[in-house]
């Protein structure tokens, strides 16, 4: 799953045009990812402790949230995202649960959080805050509904 979605992701970050064919496929599929991410975004929550369980799903929820980004820096899919229901909520919500767990203790979602081995740069959960307010900006540009409910 996290292949397929590092594929769709390279597939809308290429500089090349899409086509109306890919784009239209590209759309008809945002509902199906918006609702797996609003589903499985808590998943990620898993990465704050040390276990090992529940980070499969973790690091998929982490290239949902990746490839949502890529699909609303385009403004055919950003069109259709941004009125979908509970998407923008359920990003305002996952962002207040990782900023919760950053402060409750030192974990990855920490801003303190100190980068002491390679793995932590290269952990999937580096930049996840980031995202999210990405996303939440994607969602509310040139969108004064989303704006005020942020």
């Amino acid at each position: 799953r996290v292949t397929l979605l590092e594929l769709m992701m390279a597939k809308f970050g290429e500089k090349s045009p899409v086509s109306s064919e890919e784009m239209s496929v590209f759309v008809r599929h945002a509902d199906f990812l918006a609702s797996n991410f609003q589903e499985q975004c808590e998943a990620v929550l898993k990465l704050a402790s040390a276990a090992d369980a529940g980070v499969e799903e973790a690091l998929v929820t982490v290239r949902l949230l990746d490839v949502l980004c890529e699909m609303t820096s385009h403004s055919e899919p950003l069109e259709h995202l941004q009125t979908l229901p509970g998407l923008l909520e359920a990003a305002i919500d996952t962002l207040k649960l990782t900023h919760l767990a950053g402060k409750q203790a030192v974990n990855v979602f920490s801003a303190t959080h100190a980068l002491t081995a390679e793995e932590d740069i290269a952990h999937p959960a580096v930049g996840f805050k980031s995202h999210l307010i990405r996303l939440i900006g994607n969602l509310c540009y040139k969108n004064k509904g989303n704006q005020d409910k942020v």
